[in-house]
């Protein structure tokens, strides 16, 4: 049964993998030295958040949003961020996005680390779970269908202070969630 209430940012999440704690202020530097690679966003919707003023609207974004994650790897240095926002107690849901994490961390079971330990966190919670995919973001999608994440709708959604991008909805309700868990 779901609570009226969702903590968006616990104060640290882990696995065997990686870290997540709750980002400060004083995160920017670091965090910006891994997000100032222009590989990193070329799938994105908003393909120039490597740039240091759009990424200081984005880290803004994330501060006020008070659910934002610093990312750390098993050696506890910084790969990434990603965030719970849109707490909807009516609904039972959560969303789960403006995830990020550094191109060394691609293709090698991060991204599926960090998706499992926030699942099973907002499954404690919530009955579902939504990700906004950006449309060209193929290598998400993909990630989204690995996940069991299924795809219900198109959006365009306005990124803190950002242009208009259409997205792909995804979703993942808690009983199938804790079906594909045992499998993952």
């Amino acid at each position: 049964m779901s609570t009226s209430t969702f903590p968006l940012q616990p104060l640290h999440l882990k696995n065997e993998l990686i870290s997540l704690i709750p980002l400060k202020q004083s995160d920017f530097e670091r965090l910006y030295q891994v997000a100032s690679d222009p590989e990193l966003w070329a799938q994105h919707p908003n393909k120039n958040r490597y740039q240091r003023p759009v990424f200081e609207n984005f880290f803004k974004g994330a501060i006020e949003s008070g659910g934002a994650f610093l990312i750390l790897d098993e050696h506890e240095q910084p790969i990434g961020s990603s965030r719970f926002y849109d707490f909807n107690p009516t609904e039972s849901s959560i969303l789960i996005g403006y995830t990020f994490l550094a191109k060394s961390c691609w293709g090698i079971g991060y991204n599926n680390a960090l998706k499992k330990l926030m699942l099973d966190y907002a499954f404690q919670s919530v009955d579902q779970v939504i990700f906004h995919v950006g449309s060209t973001n193929i290598p998400s999608q993909k990630a989204m269908a690995k996940l069991g994440a299924i795809k219900s709708s198109e959006i365009e959604v306005a990124y803190y202070g950002e242009p208009v991008r259409k997205n792909i909805v995804y979703h993942i309700n808690k009983m199938d969630w804790n079906k594909a868990s045992e499998i993952i």
